[in-house]
């Protein structure tokens, strides 16, 4: 007869498997609530609730205590039933239209500074330039409750963006973007028109009368206000526009490199080229080089903002530059305006200055 105690494993009882496994499950956290924080900080729950409210009538001293026993006992607060019960979420949307674009990424971390300092949190997201993702992110954030939104359309005159847009009873900043068919919108705007007739002066001061501009669609705020100041320049000085120098279509580095293309391949190509936009700089840059013309010496380029790209490039690109991060605080500063009540739409222009540099250079015949 087989001693049950020389059993090998596989003849173990199927209780003890269980057991086993059964041991190794634990069991799910207790939530900790307020009551035991206030019992273990030996304060009134009054107390507590002012601390995590963030009261202005609780005393240093309190709320150390609060917090440590907080700590102690670990209790997590449920930010969103709290939210809830007070009508605010404290969030605010904000949604880009290509956030690997750094302009995009400096306006965000410039308008998500001034929220925190607020008391506000931000929510990315990200269109990528599709219109339909514009639309899915506003009713999303709408489904989420935010307080308020900051957003820089694809398409300012897209039916299904302005019908959810109307949708929304909460304050709305547009960036750099005019919706005329939306309701009361408050908006940050950046001074394009001026900013691009400065270059454009100064590309015709150097003899250059064959001047391309490479840039999105038209039917964007910024493409139509530096266009606008792309023919103010040459009617000035009573010079025929280079209407057959004009690309439109997207803002990407595909597109820049394809339209530049395009140009150098014309009988009659540009001396000079504006890219309306740092990614469009990017295939303007790829296909000159493919080409063999060397910025500045073969051909001046002017390019739109002032990224790390356009200052280490040699030779240092000519910049038609404004403040990312301050278009950021600024419309932040709108959509806290509104939100403490005040009447829309309100509006903040940033403007734009000119950053001459190396790849500008005389016309060689002048």
């Amino acid at each position: 007869m087989a001693n049950p105690d020389e059993a090998g494993p596989d003849e173990s009882g199927p209780d003890e498997t269980g057991i086993a496994e059964a041991e190794t499950k634990q069991a799910p956290a207790k939530e900790v609530t307020m009551k035991e924080v206030a019992a273990h900080a030996g304060v009134a729950l009054s107390s507590v609730s002012r601390v995590l409210n963030d009261h202005s009538d609780v005393s240093e001293s309190m709320r150390k205590q609060v917090l440590d026993a907080i700590e102690a006992v670990g209790y997590e607060p449920n930010l969103l039933a709290s939210s809830l019960r007070r009508g605010s979420t404290m969030t605010v949307g904000f949604i880009a239209n290509d956030i690997s674009n750094p302009l995009f990424a400096e306006i965000a971390m410039g308008a998500e500074r001034r929220l925190n300092e607020a008391g506000y949190s931000m929510v990315l997201t990200n269109s990528e330039g599709n219109p339909e993702r514009d639309e899915a992110m506003i009713r999303l954030l709408r489904w989420r409750r935010i307080d308020g939104l900051i957003l820089s359309v694809s398409d300012e005159e897209r039916a299904g963006t302005l019908a959810e847009l109307a949708k929304l009873s909460e304050p709305v900043v547009l960036v750099d973007r005019e919706m005329r068919g939306a309701a009361i919108v408050s908006a940050v705007l950046s001074d394009h028109a001026n900013g691009m007739q400065a270059a454009i002066d100064h590309l015709l001061e150097l003899g250059h009368r064959r001047v391309a501009l490479i840039s999105g669609r038209p039917g964007l705020r910024p493409v139509r206000e530096r266009v606008h100041g792309f023919k103010v320049a040459f009617r000035a000085r009573g010079l025929d526009l280079p209407t057959d120098l004009l690309k439109f279509d997207s803002f990407s580095a595909s597109f820049g490199e394809q339209a530049t293309y395009e140009l150098l391949a014309a009988d009659d190509p540009p001396t000079a080229i504006v890219a309306g936009g740092n990614l469009l700089l990017i295939g303007v840059l790829r296909a000159l080089q493919a080409s063999g013309r060397s910025v500045g010496s073969d051909i001046s380029l002017v390019s739109c903002d002032d990224v790390p790209l356009t200052e280490l490039h040699s030779p240092p690109i000519t910049v038609i530059d404004r403040d990312a991060v301050e278009m950021g605080e600024a419309a932040a500063d709108l959509l806290l305006k509104l939100l403490a009540g005040g009447d829309g739409p309100l509006v903040t222009e940033i403007p734009t200055s000119l950053i001459r540099r190396a790849s500008t250079q005389p016309h060689p015949t002048g």
